[in-house]
This record gives structure tokens, C-alpha cells and sequence, in this order.
């Protein structure tokens, strides 16, 4: 196995490729740190120094092009977010978050039954079937969901929906 011996005298060259192919050197300094952590926890590293080094600079690149992945998907996810927010508008953006606050307040049982038919599309024999209840068991239950969580969204009393539910 890879000796930390091996690894230090492999060192600067480690640095020296990270700093190559990063766009900073702070970056390279985490992504060498990051391969070495890596080999040390790898039980099958090569044990020769001749092997050792390019199975390192391999990890590094991989390390590193993980890293760009990542860094691109959230660039993405933020640019569709700001989008949407923008398209949306703000009151959409704050009523959307009452909303899931609100839905959040709610008794388990009552969120299974607006997230199967409300939110998953199911309807009502779908859920009925998920659940193992009658059909009007569902129609009366997604009834009193839907009127406690109203009720959280106005900042109204939602403790009567709320107690017809568990009776």
C-alpha cells in the first residue's frame, strides 16, 4: 500500500498539476487535500511509487471535474430558479410559501390525502385504493384537508377541520 511517505514526496507535483488545471490556486490547494484524503481512505491504492503517481493524478482530475459538475448544475438550478421567481412574481413566490408553511401545520393524515390527490394527481378510487379506505372516506377527509389548510393560509381557526379528522 501507498505509503503518506510516498504521497509527501509525490507532493508538489500533486500541487503543481492541481494548480494547472484550476482556475485558483485556493482551489487547487483543496482539491490536493481532497485526493489525498481519498487515496489515504482507498484500501486498493497502488503501492509503487510509478503507480502511484499517475492513479493520483487521475483522482485529482476526477476530483475536479466532479467539483465543475457540481458547480454548473447549481449555476443551472439558480438561473431556473431566478427565472421562475421572476416570471412568477413575488406575491406568487410568498402565497407559494404560505402554502407549503401551511401544509406543513398539518396533521400527517390530512397531507397524505392532499399530497395523493391534490398534489400527485390521483383521484379519488386511485387514493381510495393507496390508503385502503371507501371512496367517500376519501371525498369527505380531502374535503376537511382542504378547508384546514384554507384555514392556515387566512391565519383562521383550523382546529375544527382539524378535530373532525381524527374522530
Amino acid at each position: 500500500m501507498a505509503s503518506l511517505t510516498q504521497i509527501e514526496v509525490l507532493l508538489p507535483e500533486f500541487r503543481a498539476y492541481a494548480i494547472a488545471i484550476c482556475a485558483y490556486s485556493d482551489d487547487a490547494e483543496e482539491l490536493v487535500q481532497d485526493a489525498i484524503e481519498r487515496a489515504l481512505r482507498t484500501e486498493n491504492r497502488p503501492t509503487v511509487l510509478d503507480e502511484l503517481r499517475p492513479w493520483m493524478f487521475r483522482v485529482i482530475r476526477n476530483l475536479h471535474y466532479d467539483d465543475l459538475r457540481k458547480r454548473r448544475v447549481r449555476r443551472e438550478y439558480l438561473a431556473a430558479e431566478k427565472r421562475l421567481f421572476n416570471e412568477a412574481g413575488p406575491s406568487d413566490v410568498a402565497r407559494d410559501i404560505l402554502i407549503r408553511m401551511a401544509f406543513e401545520k398539518l396533521p400527517p393524515d390530512m397531507r397524505e390525502v392532499l399530497c395523493l390527490v391534490d398534489i400527485m394527481g390521483l383521484k379519488y378510487a386511485e387514493a381510495a385504493n393507496v390508503m385502503s379506505v371507501a371512496n367517500g372516506t376519501i371525498m369527505s377527509r380531502i374535503s376537511r384537508a382542504r378547508k384546514a389548510l384554507l384555514a392556515l393560509v387566512e391565519g383562521t381557526d383550523a382546529r375544527g377541520e382539524i378535530e373532525k379528522s381524527r374522530r
